[in-house]
């Protein structure tokens, strides 16, 4: 997987997950600041972690952190398989 196949692989997962039910398409800057920090970060806690604030500082509300943790563990799946076939 080249690094805009798991960018678009990336893109989906968060796409699909939605945390504040308004409609996936409507995340965009969010999916960006994230995708960026994916790259940064190994860790699924500390990746967790700036995915909370960033869907947080952005909407102004609260995500539980155990579903932000989820999402962190399926985004560095998706990148550790990428950083592999690279």
């Amino acid at each position: 997987m080249d690094t805009q196949q798991m960018n678009i692989a990336l893109v989906a997962v968060l796409q699909e997950w939605d945390p504040f039910r308004i409609g996936g398409d409507l995340y965009e800057p969010e999916i960006a600041d994230t995708v960026v920090a994916i790259r940064d970060i190994d860790s699924p806690r500390e990746l967790a972690e700036k995915i909370q604030s960033i869907y947080e500082f952005a909407f102004d509300e609260s995500i539980d952190f155990d579903k932000c943790l989820e999402v962190a563990q399926k985004l560095l799946i998706i990148k550790n398989d990428a950083s592999c076939s690279l």
